[in-house]
């Protein structure tokens, strides 16, 4: 299966230095090393026309001030910082704009790819993390942006990441299934997916989820390949399954819909406005794309 968009990175992560404030400081400091800003899930990039696009890193020198989050050194020895700021419209110089991670992660290369994506995953949880869960009080950034400690009871806090699984079954004759959440607008249809409960392996949640949603049952679950996912904090981990009944009994509630597709059924769909499926950006767009054999046009897409 392809590689999806959001699991690309070139950049080592360079952990061994999160503890070191003097290595972060001068590191910091350093005419090479490049940052990353970021607001939320957004930041700057630039494009040339030629459907590609670079994220817009500055020099330390001519960063704002604002959270600052250590991301890695590649191997030409430059280091890689993000800053968190509350808007980018100040920031933002001639020939540059303002992108999110879904709208611009297809077309960036695999360094800008990987840079974003940690950025906007550790902004998001420091973002909603200002308190310590145990004691209420204040807490403050630490770990080059890799930990929160708090200024009370000392307890350390560590970004959290929520384990979802998202599978694509096929039945008796390659039939791929797809679904309808509740709360999208008709036409607008996806694998299935679902949060790991506590003390359950994969395994167990792809056949959970499938029977709860669909009450379609599974007798082989194969691991595909996963893909960060920071809206807010989860990660995604693709399965490939095989149906032993195609009998379908939706929820009614989480799902409203759910068929099994043909590929000829599903580009004829997609042709017709009936179907449009998740962009390029999505590990299930690739999962689906894998099945069908090819790409599928991205014109009718969400």
């Amino acid at each position: 299966m392809p590689e999806p968009a959001l699991s690309r990175a070139t950049v080592g992560r360079a952990g061994e230095h999160r503890t070191d404030e003097a290595w972060l400081s001068a590191a910091w400091l350093r005419d090479s090393t490049r940052v990353v800003l970021v607001a939320q899930d957004r930041t700057l990039v630039a494009e040339d026309g030629t459907g590609q696009a670079e994220v817009v890193l500055l020099p330390s020198s001519a960063a704002p001030d604002g959270m600052r989050y250590f991301l890695g050194s590649d191997t030409a020895g430059v280091d890689y910082f993000a800053v968190s700021v509350p808007d980018l419209e100040s920031c933002r110089a001639p020939g540059v704009r303002e992108a999110g991670l879904r709208e611009i992660a297809a077309l960036l290369t695999a360094r800008d790819a990987g840079l974003l994506v940690h950025a906007v995953a550790l902004d998001t949880w420091h973002r909603t993390h200002p308190f310590c869960p145990r004691c209420a009080h204040s807490t403050e950034i630490a770990f080059g942006g890799h930990m929160r400690r708090c200024l009370s009871c000392g307890t350390e806090h560590f970004p959290r990441t929520d384990p979802a699984v998202i599978m694509l079954v096929t039945d008796g004759q390659d039939r791929c299934l797809l679904a309808r959440n509740s709360a999208w607008p008709e036409g607008r249809w996806s694998v299935l997916a679902g949060f790991v409960d506590p003390g359950e392996s994969l395994e167990q949640a792809v056949r959970r989820e499938l029977l709860e949603e669909v009450g379609v049952r599974t007798d082989s679950v194969e691991y595909a390949g996963s893909q960060a996912w920071p809206f807010p904090a989860s990660l995604m981990i693709g399965f490939f399954g095989r149906a032993t009944d195609p009998g379908i009994t939706v929820d009614g509630e989480e799902i409203a819909q759910a068929c099994w597709f043909s590929r000829a059924q599903l580009r004829e769909a997609m042709a017709e406005g009936a179907v449009a499926l998740p962009s390029g950006v999505s590990i299930a767009r690739v999962m689906i794309e894998h099945w069908h054999g090819g790409p599928l046009p991205q014109s009718n897409s969400w």
